[in-house]
């Protein structure tokens, strides 16, 4: 699973997993702390807010040439681009650092922050485990060619598998970037799979709109999304040249977070 719905909301399954890491790391450290008789709270609530600024700081500066030309861009965070290296290092050495200023603080806080990460990596542990992960052997028709089996596709190369719908406002402003990607990383295969559009709807789009991608594959059951446990569009998939799923990306990319998942993905695809 990688989304869930809450209301009109899709909430992201890794976003869940956080949120409740740190309500764990509040729990236990408000537990920690009553012996001690002092209050982690804030410094849980700085740590997050460091960590978080920190692992978009960190993104942006690390892909910076590809913010340059659009600077507002930076300030949008739903482009899901983050370092999380750089958050943990960054929240760490606030809590190092507010441990060292009070002796009182160093143990529960310590608690809080070990209840936390175990939370964490437990939940991403149980959301591997559930997540599909190899490129699925379904055959679907294709908008322009007969019907294929993904891996037939795929022919050994690295896949990266959007799924999309016409009524989606991010996967259109999104298709003009994984066109021109398409076209620039010969290496590595883009498949474009509609999510519950008849074929003839699906050809009217495309006759309306300056885009010619390859490998455009009809779903009008939305089966790819079940499979993956995906409940929000678009979400872009991204296998290995084995087929193995490496990353995903729920929502719009922008140019920067593309380039980090193609390059997590060759990265991969050389192991």
């Amino acid at each position: 699973m990688l989304a869930f719905n809450l209301g009109p909301l899709a909430i992201p399954v890794s976003f869940a997993i956080t949120a409740a890491a740190w309500l764990a790391a509040h729990a236990a450290g408000f537990l920690a702390a009553r012996r001690w008789r002092v209050s982690v709270a804030s410094d849980l609530n700085d740590m997050l807010l460091w960590g978080f600024v920190a692992s978009r700081a960190a993104f942006v500066l690390y892909w910076f040439s590809l913010y340059a030309h659009r600077p507002l861009a930076m300030l949008d965070l739903r482009d899901g681009g983050f370092l999380p290296w750089a958050g943990i290092a960054a929240a760490l050495a606030l809590a190092l650092w507010r441990g060292w200023r009070r002796a009182a603080l160093r143990r529960p806080l310590a608690i809080a922050i070990l209840s936390g990460a175990l939370a964490w990596a437990a939940g991403q542990a149980l959301q591997q485990e559930q997540t599909k992960a190899a490129l699925s052997a379904r055959v679907l028709p294709q908008l322009d060619g007969a019907p294929a089996a993904l891996p037939a596709l795929a022919a050994g190369k690295p896949v990266v598998l959007n799924l999309w719908a016409s009524w989606c406002p991010p996967c259109l402003r999104e298709m003009p970037l994984l066109q021109q990607a398409q076209q620039q990383y010969a290496g590595v295969r883009f498949l474009f799979a509609n999510q519950g559009e008849d074929e003839v709807l699906v050809r009217q789009f495309f006759r309306s709109q300056p885009l010619r991608l390859q490998h455009v594959l009809l779903d009008p059951g939305g089966a790819l999304g079940r499979e993956y446990g995906s409940v929000a569009l678009p979400t872009t998939l991204f296998f290995d040249a084995r087929g193995r799923l490496q990353t995903v990306h729920l929502g719009e990319l922008s140019e920067a977070t593309l380039a980090s998942k193609l390059q997590q993905l060759d990265s991969a695809s050389k192991e």
